[in-house]
């Protein structure tokens, strides 16, 4: 069987979660990294032993590379993933895909013409927490859901955006906390309900109005599928980043993640069925415990040739589509179709 050979572009802290991940397929090797950073760049290629590009164009001329991995700043995503496309290789990106649902209409014209697979990386849908939850709503197993709330609320300091300018800018990040911090949130709430219909919200900028010419708050009340109702709250203001508050109100109990474990509450009884906690202290807590399943699925896509096991252009593009509709309710104060 060949080994696939992949590439990782952009090697600040996200990519070593995935040369981890590569690394511990065996049917899979890390040909290559690319990084504008030389010094960074020739280090880790020796860490790693592999190749090392300062441009990821010269990187997609190698013949032997299958996969490339994004882990770049948002702003280069289209870019980034079209030529890969157009050049025969598969891509794994971290979210979000593209700027906005404008670049995503670029992304999906490339991929009609495609041989390629196109995958995303929301790893917190396969976090035990959210599988249980998935699983437990699907089955019915304590009734119709009413509602869901989300809490997020961590801390983005002004230095975090003084380091990286690229971060809060609507033509480099596409916005901030909604399309960076929350965009999980905003996706794992339509993936319970099985989508969203419209959705009413605003945006705020505070503490955070000096660092970024975007929002750090956010508020949106949301028409889910099968008339559930979404209530969500995040904001990067909070002094520490807090593990995210989720509540399903169903018919017959109440799913609630709270300090990274799920617990079901029905009546007096209490019961824990899931835990989120990493084992890995190195590892961001608040990244998920996924990435790896993640990528370790959409390899497997490769070889059985099933989009079932990773999260698509398609499904990528409803958050995305959930941020633009909050930006737009906060001007106009209107409910917003997805």
């Amino acid at each position: 069987m060949k080994t696939t050979q992949a590439a990782v572009v952009g090697c600040g802290a996200i990519h070593t979660l995935h040369v981890e991940a590569i690394q511990a397929n065996p049917a899979c090797q890390l040909r290559a990294i690319v990084d504008t950073d030389s010094v960074k760049g020739h280090a880790l290629a020796e860490r790693y032993s592999c190749r090392y590009y300062a441009d990821y164009r010269e990187m997609l001329c190698d013949a032997e590379i299958d996969v490339v991995h994004i882990c770049t700043p948002h702003f280069a995503h289209k870019e980034m993933i079209i030529a890969a496309l157009a050049a025969g290789k598969h891509v794994f990106t971290e979210k979000p895909v593209a700027l906005n649902p404008g670049e995503v209409k670029e992304i999906k014209n490339a991929l009609a013409s495609a041989t390629t697979q196109l995958g995303v990386c929301y790893q917190n849908r396969l976090n035990p927490s959210s599988q249980k939850i998935k699983a437990l709503i699907e089955s019915h197993a304590y009734g119709k859901v009413l509602s869901i709330k989300a809490v997020l609320t961590w801390n983005r300091p002004h230095d975090y955006y003084a380091q990286s300018p690229w971060r809060g800018r609507f033509a480099t990040e596409g916005g901030s906390l909604l399309i960076n911090q929350a965009i999980h949130t905003l996706d794992l709430m339509q993936w319970f309900a099985g989508g969203v219909n419209a959705l009413k919200g605003v945006v705020e900028s505070s503490f955070l109005s000096a660092a970024t010419e975007a929002e750090d708050t956010a508020i949106a009340n949301m028409e889910l599928a099968n008339g559930t109702r979404g209530i969500f709250y995040a904001t990067n203001c909070n002094t520490t980043d807090s593990p995210l508050l989720l509540e399903i109100h169903c018919e017959r109990g109440l799913l609630q993640l709270h300090h990274n474990h799920l617990w079901v509450i029905a009546g007096e009884h209490k019961e824990l069925l899931a835990s989120d906690e990493l084992p890995d202290a190195a590892q961001k807590c608040y990244w998920g415990s996924s990435h790896q399943q993640a990528i370790h699925n959409f390899y497997h896509s490769l070889e059985s040739l099933d989009n079932r096991y990773y999260v698509d252009i398609h499904q990528a593009e409803i958050s995305l589509r959930m941020v633009e509709a909050i930006y737009q309710s906060s001007i106009t104060r209107n409910w917003i179709d997805i």
